[in-house]
């Protein structure tokens, strides 16, 4: 019976000890600036890193985010992403930043990051805002965002934003992933690439 007893013990460890979790590394290093230059970098986390001896202030750094961007599109909106493909210096460090401009009654499709949360923050406008649970509930959230309102959407969940304002709107989103990844849904349904 004690043999019993462990052997369910041992599975039940074996199993609890074999969850997952799948998220950005931690860093080994104060920080890891990706080049693309592979004769002269380490590969740490899907990037080569420069030498730190090298890195500079601009490999930090990122300039625009304050200039409104085209919204003339069927979506009527315009992310700009600031990820580690424009900010070298994010390499490993888990973050990343996205500006949304809408036109009245722009979207911003739904969509998932499959290796993210958000965290959304309204400058200018008003946002009709949600996000679908996982199968078997898809139980919808949503809220009506204003000036100065912030949201959350959780890791690879469905969501949306939506101005159902007159006027332009702005919104910021923090990332937590250097590069979260974006699956939109309408595309990843109807414009499927074949393999072959």
């Amino acid at each position: 019976m004690k043999a019993v007893h462990f052997l369910v013990a041992s599975v039940f460890l074996a199993l609890a000890s074999s969850l997952a979790s799948a998220s950005d590394p931690s860093p080994l290093q104060d920080f890891c600036v990706a080049i693309n230059d592979t004769k002269n970098g380490v590969f740490v986390n899907g990037k080569f890193c420069k030498d730190p001896k090298h890195a500079t202030a601009d490999d930090f750094f990122y300039s625009g985010l304050n200039i409104p961007q085209n919204t003339s599109n069927p979506v009527g909106s315009t992310v700009t992403p600031v990820n580690v493909a424009q900010i070298p210096g994010l390499n490993t460090l888990g973050v990343s930043l996205v500006r949304i401009d809408y036109a009245p009654y722009g979207q911003n499709a739904p969509h998932t990051h499959p290796r993210a949360s958000e965290i959304l923050f309204v400058q200018e406008g008003t946002l009709y805002v949600g996000f679908v649970t996982s199968n078997p509930d898809n139980k919808l959230f949503t809220k009506v965002l204003h000036k100065g309102d912030v949201f959350v959407f959780p890791i690879g969940l469905i969501h949306f934003q939506f101005n159902i304002g007159k006027t332009n709107a702005v919104a910021f989103a923090a990332l937590s992933s250097q590069n979260p990844g974006v699956i939109t849904i309408a595309n990843a349904v109807f414009r499927v690439k074949s393999s072959n």
